[in-house]
């Protein structure tokens, strides 16, 4: 799928990998949809200019993310791709020091990582679907962000494995069921990035994580990950697959 002219909605896009990937799109010529429940989304909506637009989005409400699909083709004319990046991160055992983890705490993660990239798919799908099909062009392009704690998780990070790995499980069966409409689904399984998820470490603790990667030793850049999301979305032949963006990192037991 060619980028410039095609409108793009980008889950999470108000920071870290979300918020790279709607510069990376925008400055292709794309127009934008940023989708968050952060209002910075307005701040790069004013950035960036008339072809990005921020709608606040909770992406576990099924209402909210209709409205931003709506706005994307009411704005825009139309729905060509979407790329999750909303997630949340956690490290709580399951056992800890006071007693076994609260349920309403790994069902959030579950919520807003695993349904919450579903809602946007099943919705952004439907969107798509009322375009009409060419023969051998893409109709619609999904991206999914997972995660290499899908494979390697930790000690503390079992709800956060289990969200990724949920995504990790959903890509083929979608692409398979999608490939009759000419939509693409394809997720990206990110190793350990400089996002706002780090942001709160001491510089020390964030350089140690990075010299863990083998090779590039150093935290992954949000820009690397949107260069990923870019060619994903102009390689049609890229269909069904989970994409480990790592440095060959391999996660130890904690």
């Amino acid at each position: 799928m060619q980028i410039a002219g095609r409108t793009f909605l980008v889950s999470g896009g108000s920071s870290g990998l979300g918020a790279a990937c709607v510069a990376e799109f925008a400055r292709a010529g794309a127009n934008v949809v940023i989708c968050d429940v952060s209002e910075r989304g307005a701040d790069l909506q004013r950035e960036l200019g008339d072809a990005v637009c921020f709608v606040k989005t909770d992406v576990t409400d099924g209402a909210q993310v209709e409205r931003a699909v709506a706005t994307a083709a009411e704005r825009f004319g139309g729905l060509h791709a979407a790329i999750n990046c909303a997630g949340v991160a956690t490290a709580e055992r399951v056992i800890g020091r006071e007693g076994p983890l609260p349920l309403e705490r790994f069902s959030k993660v579950i919520a807003v990582n695993l349904i919450g990239t579903f809602n946007v798919i099943r919705l952004a799908a439907a969107k798509m679907l009322e375009r009409p099909a060419e023969p051998g062009e893409d109709r619609g392009v999904i991206v999914c962000t997972a995660s290499v704690a899908a494979y390697d998780g930790q000690i503390g990070q079992a709800a956060y494995s289990a969200s990724k790995g949920g995504v990790v499980g959903m890509t083929l069966p979608i692409a398979r069921e999608f490939a009759q409409h000419q939509i693409r689904v394809v997720s990206i399984a990110p190793g350990i990035f400089d996002t706002p998820m780090l942001a709160g470490l001491p510089e020390q603790a964030r350089e140690s994580l990075g010299k863990q990667v083998p090779f590039p030793s150093r935290l992954g850049k949000p820009a690397e990950y949107a260069a990923l999301a870019r060619h994903i979305v102009e390689n049609q032949m890229l269909n069904g697959e989970v994409i480990r963006l790592d440095g060959a990192i391999r996660m130890a037991p904690r």
